[in-house]
């Protein structure tokens, strides 16, 4: 496999070399680059940015910090206008070096862009899905790196439920929370151990990653939306040195389930400006930001609803459904479509399935009915060779796990939303493809052998629900939804026969 190539932003480089403590995603970044010889550039542009500054000795200072990595030249005749034509408007300077840098990727000049500038990603993403999965966070980096040369078992497959004071004060999870903050002692004694409130937490080397909820109501919350049940998530943390696992997707989607499976109205937490990543992922998944305190804490909030979801005339299928997550469309024009799937390939997608069936999380706080296995992700991907169209963005996926040791076998085990199809026709496009939420590593990737002559075809979804039960081949009989033989291929399940299988599907919301 050709060695992949990553270009950083400047703000990369200035965490990386500044006069402050780097934080652990960053030096591992730098590190994992370094071992497997990934190649790491910056661009001829950033220099020229840098050259505007009229701080002559700031200006000499930060370009000696550029001569560190390898350079990528601009190329040559490319115009602003052209850069806009393709990028969109670009009033200032930072704006054409940030298409610049985008561009670089369109031509192929490097694999993976790692900037942690949100306005970036978010024109990355306008100008197609593609290219928005082509540009990283540095956390997201780390990740790549690890699963694409490091594969190995996933570290997290499951939420626990705990209460504040069976948590060490001196756990590591709260020191960069009391760099931040200095009465944070204080508050987790006040606040969180005397009102024993819950929280989640991921387990791997100590607490890896931590939530701590609080009910409210509409009479009794810094929310701006006001609803009868309210949940907060007061802390949302991930330990340094753990980002990069995606764990901080894995707490989002217990607490979208959660809210969900327990009819709350609201749910919302407090961040501030710098925290770019945990504010990009919240957007994209519903969140609104809706005010800010005096202090720059910064209020975003999302609407739940246990009523079916409506389509928007403005809007494309996907986005409602990310927007909504975990509701979704479920019309005249819904589309659905059964997709086979090995054992082999099911616990690489779901690991968190292969265990044996545990304890309701809720059940002890008398809630019920909440998720058993919080799964490990949100966004997927799935690789396969299967000749089927699976329709456009936003059509159901309900996943067959075939004939297996373990079960559930011959069953549909998961439901998830269509994002996008690509075909990868070479390692490296199956690389940029699944990058940013691979499962795969080198190997696995190298094995698929894409070609032009066979190449694989890249389905991006949305994991929105596990099936349980799992809906055995029996029942799909019944339904309609198979015939007399196991499915061996993606096939389209009737429209007339999507209502009926989804009765049998404990989503909490109604379709």
């Amino acid at each position: 496999m050709s060695t992949q190539t990553y270009l950083i932003d400047t703000n990369v480089i200035i965490h990386l070399e500044d006069n402050k403590t780097v934080e652990p995603a960053f030096s591992a970044f730098t590190s994992l680059a370094a071992k497997h010889k990934v190649d790491v550039f910056v661009h001829e542009a950033a220099r020229d940015d840098i050259r505007r500054d009229r701080d002559i000795r700031r200006r000499d200072i930060s370009l000696s910090k550029l001569n560190k990595f390898q350079t990528l030249a601009k190329v040559r005749r490319l115009t602003v206008a052209d850069l806009a034509a393709a990028f969109g408007p670009l009033p200032k300077n930072n704006d054409i070096v940030d298409a610049t840098l985008l561009h670089a990727l369109t031509i192929g000049a490097a694999d993976f862009l790692v900037t942690q500038d949100r306005a970036l990603h978010d024109r990355a993403r306008r100008y197609s899905i593609e290219l928005g999965r082509r540009v990283l966070y540095v956390a997201d980096a780390v990740q790549l790196l690890r699963t694409t040369y490091e594969p190995v078992e996933a570290p997290v497959r499951f939420i626990e439920e705990v209460q504040a004071h069976s948590i060490p004060l001196a756990d590591t999870i709260f020191d960069s929370l009391r760099e931040d903050y200095a009465e944070f002692n204080q508050w987790w004694t006040e606040k969180c151990v005397k009102q024993r409130r819950a929280c989640w937490i991921v387990e791997d080397d100590g607490i890896a990653g931590l939530v701590v909820r609080k009910d409210e109501t509409g009479s009794d919350t810094d929310a701006t939306q006001k609803h009868e049940k309210i949940l907060k998530l007061c802390t949302f943390k991930v330990r340094p040195e753990k980002r990069g696992f995606k764990i901080g997707e894995l707490l989002l989607k217990k607490a979208f389930w959660f809210a969900q499976r327990n009819s709350y109205g609201l749910v919302y937490m407090t961040t501030y400006e710098g925290q770019t990543s945990l504010i990009d992922l919240l957007e994209y998944f519903g969140f609104q930001h809706t005010t800010t305190k005096d202090d720059g804490e910064r209020i975003y909030e999302r609407r739940i609803s246990d009523q079916a979801l409506a389509s928007c005339v403005d809007q494309n299928r996907f986005d409602t459904h990310r927007l909504n997550y975990p509701r979704f469309v479920v019309d005249q024009d819904t589309a659905a479509y059964g997709i086979p799937i090995k054992e082999e390939y099911h616990d690489i997608l779901y690991p968190d399935l292969r265990q044996q069936r545990q304890l309701d999380l809720f059940a002890a706080l008398g809630l019920g009915g909440g998720p058993r296995r919080p799964g490990n992700t949100i966004r997927k991907v799935y690789l396969c060779r299967a000749p089927s169209n699976l329709g456009s963005p936003g059509s159901l996926l309900f996943f067959y796990k075939g004939k297996s040791e373990s079960p559930p076998s011959q069953a549909l085990s998961a439901l998830g939303i269509l994002e996008d199809i690509r075909l990868a026709r070479s390692t490296r496009e199956l690389l940029q493809m699944t990058g940013g939420r691979s499962v795969y590593s080198e190997k696995n990737l190298e094995g698929w052998r894409a070609s032009e002559a066979s190449p694989v075809k890249v389905i991006n979804y949305l994991l929105a629900a596990y099936i349980d039960p799992a809906i055995e081949m029996k029942k799909l009989r019944e339904l309609g939804i198979i015939g007399t033989h196991p499915p061996q291929s993606i096939f389209r399940i009737p429209q007339s026969r999507i209502s009926g299988l989804l009765k049998c599907v404990d989503l909490g919301f109604a379709t």
